[in-house]
């Protein structure tokens, strides 16, 4: 008899049991996740489609019109298409990762107060204004003795 025999019914359920609670590869879902906007979502799933389109619909083109054999058209296209397929997945995913940092950014932005002086135009007006003048006279004012 093997080990996996020999053991009793309650400690496989167990073990399995405990396997199936855990969901996800153990990393940290709370941060930003391209996944889990509505907007991005939807623009990398329809940017998948139409790369894939667009790498059949090519591929298909260019074959048929350089004389390829049906069935290598065929085959041909479909490879293309799943190229198309990853490559603009890839690129969609890379360009909302990239928005998705700059709304995060912006939404902080609007969250806290402005440094004045960091961005002068919102100072308060009195620490802009120029200092008052010295009640000394000014050089080379007056006339010529």
């Amino acid at each position: 008899m093997s080990k996996k025999d020999a053991q009793a019914p309650d400690e496989d359920k167990k073990s399995k049991k405990g396997k199936k609670g855990k969901k996800g590869d153990g990393r940290a879902t709370s941060g930003p996740s391209v996944a889990a906007h509505p907007r991005a979502s939807y623009q990398v799933r329809r940017a998948k489609g139409w790369g894939g389109i667009a790498g059949f619909v090519l591929a298909a083109y260019l074959s048929y019109k350089t004389g390829v054999p049906t069935v290598d058209v065929g085959l041909r296209a479909i490879v293309a298409g799943i190229v198309g397929y990853m490559l603009a997945w890839a690129c969609a995913v890379t360009v909302w990762r990239h928005l998705l940092l700059a709304e995060l950014r912006a939404a902080h932005e609007r969250a806290t107060t402005p440094d004045p002086d960091l961005i002068p135009a919102r100072a308060e007006p009195a620490r802009l204004a120029p200092p008052a003048p010295d009640a000394a006279p000014a050089v080379g004012t007056g006339a010529a003795s």
